[in-house]
């Protein structure tokens, strides 16, 4: 049996990851009995060339200072493929190591066949990630799938296109931090402050709690040490305020004896955390007796200790989830995943616009068409594609007032800058103002209980939207079967954010945005590689 060759480890200029081309007997017969289940370690096997090749090779080793200072490197493009099987594979990083001996797939398409001993270590592994999200070549990754994949035969002659048809979607991700209620968020975030400080003392928990005068913190639970009928209100109140007065008694007891290390992290994170609680989730009581909980939500309001980023969201209007919005923009017609967003959930989808537009522009992409969900009609990008002479498709806006007439009734000339009623009275408009029709015209008007609830001596008002031009067009297209036609094109989009949801499952991965950003990515080049994959097998079945 022919070994590959061993990663490289090097201490002076990163080396490159030069794994045999050829298929030797052995990996022969894997990628034979991988032709239904596992095909994608098959695919990788045959074309780690091309996407691991010299160029990018050299992008990676840039990540590293080329001093020959440091400890020892293993070669950054078997790290990024590694990184990709972990994706693929979805298992957690001690998993992936032991699967660099075990796994004859991924031993194959590292190169590792015939060792005994782990391809990297654990330790590796998490610092490379590190690496790729602080030099922003997890981004570069994804771009790399765009570029091979384009280059290859199977895409045709989509590749040579310029100017592209591209979508933007977005689906909400249930954040890795555990939500809690106001009770069990102020005492977890006093329980970290509190760990905090036995590690800087050296001592134990159960002692710093004691001398700071919180015991609470001593209980398994803190509604369980607190000890009351959580269903009646009056105790519900007297708990709070109990567990409020110990969290006052620590904040004491800190100030006085820890002032220096407040000051500084970690401690001080750990404080912040728990004054922006308190902050945001109580009240001062109206019938005295000190705070309650807050009866409102507050804007921006934390609902996890362990990942300060992850917000509150909605489906819809009866559907609510915390944590973020996963954003991306594919183009249609290659079915290509073209970049990746996340936002705290509670951010409208305007906001991820600016990143999307900018890795997209980074690969000199130029929009034709931007298929988009209404979330993202009022923002940055839909201005630029319009600017640049390209077209935004979506469903418009729905004008509902009720039993009264709406603003759809109304006819809007664009040319003309008029709008008139049903009645049939016309009035001129500005974009981005309020028209008032004449009270003459309403109170005498026959359709006036159809059409405005409006005070006598006041007219029907319609708002008209600084955008009012697109939406009038949009609002044209849904009427004609062809337009609602090209409408429907967004579904492709749909389709990959499907995919990535059935691979990373509901739940986000890791902690915080840029975390999570990066799995997308992550996730979004390897279903660019199955898209490439698929692309590949049609082609070859048309020959066949």
């Amino acid at each position: 049996m022919t070994l590959a060759v061993s990663p490289p480890k090097v201490t002076g200029e990163i080396a490159r990851w030069t794994p045999p081309r050829e298929l030797n007997e052995q990996e022969q017969q894997i990628v034979e009995r991988m032709s239904r289940n596992g095909k994608l370690f098959a695919f990788l096997r045959l074309n780690r060339h091309k996407l691991m090749d010299e160029a990018f090779q050299a992008e990676l080793a840039s990540m590293y200072r080329q001093t020959g200072a440091g400890k020892v490197a293993i070669a950054p493009g078997l790290m990024a493929m590694a990184i990709l099987l972990q994706g693929y594979m979805g298992v957690s990083d001690a998993t992936l190591v032991e699967l660099t001996v075990f796994d004859l797939r991924v031993q194959m398409v590292l190169g590792w066949l015939g060792h005994s001993e782990p391809a990297f270590s654990q330790g590796s592994l998490y610092e490379f990630r590190q690496r790729l999200m602080r030099n922003q070549m997890d981004r570069r990754l994804l771009e790399k799938t765009v570029e091979v994949a384009r280059e290859q035969k199977e895409f045709g002659e989509r590749k040579l296109k310029t100017l592209l048809r591209v979508a933007i979607d977005s689906k909400p991700l249930e954040g890795a931090g555990r939500v809690e209620d106001t009770i069990n968020l102020v005492g977890h975030a006093a329980r970290k402050v509190m760990m905090c400080v036995a590690k800087l003392l050296g001592c134990s928990k159960q002692q710093a709690c004691r001398e700071a005068g919180i015991p609470l913190l001593l209980e398994k639970s803190i509604k369980k040490g607190l000890d009351v009928d959580w269903s009646e209100a009056g105790q519900k109140k007297k708990a709070l305020q109990a567990l409020l007065e110990q969290v006052e008694s620590m904040l004491s007891w800190l100030r006085k004896n820890l002032a220096e290390e407040m000051e500084e992290e970690p401690l001080r994170e750990h404080v912040q955390t728990l004054e922006q609680i308190r902050k945001q989730d109580l009240e001062p009581d109206p019938e005295g007796g000190g705070v309650r909980v807050r009866q409102q939500v507050a804007e921006e309001r934390r609902v996890s200790v362990e990942d300060g980023e992850m917000r509150h969201g909605r489906k819809s209007k009866s559907k609510r989830f915390n944590g973020f919005k996963q954003h991306v923009a594919t183009a249609l017609d290659e079915e290509l995943i073209l970049a990746c967003a996340v936002t705290p959930a509670n951010r409208p989808e305007a906001e991820a616009t600016p990143a999307l537009e900018k890795d997209m522009e980074k690969q000199g992409v130029k929009i034709d068409e931007l298929h988009i969900d209404r979330g993202y009609i009022n923002s940055s990008i839909v201005d630029s594609v319009l600017e640049e002479g390209g077209e935004v498709l979506s469903k418009p806006w729905k004008a509902r007032n009720g039993e009264l007439f709406a603003k759809s009734d109304f006819k809007i000339d664009m040319r003309s800058r008029t709008i008139t009623c049903p009645e049939g009275k016309t009035m001129r408009f500005e974009l981005g103002k309020t028209v008032e029709f004449a009270t003459k015209d309403c109170e005498t008007c026959p359709l006036r209980e159809k059409c405005t609830q409006a005070q006598i001596g006041q007219g029907r008002t319609v708002a008209i939207s600084e955008d009012e031009a697109l939406q009038h067009k949009l609002r044209k297209l849904m009427k004609t079967p062809a337009g609602r036609e090209r409408l429907r094109k967004r579904v492709g989009v749909e389709h990959r954010q499907a995919h990535i949801a059935r691979r990373q499952g509901r739940r986000a991965r890791y902690r915080g945005v840029r975390k999570n950003v990066f799995d997308l990515r992550r996730a979004a080049s390897i279903q660019n590689l199955e898209t490439w994959q698929r692309h590949l097998e049609l082609s070859q079945q048309q020959v066949g």
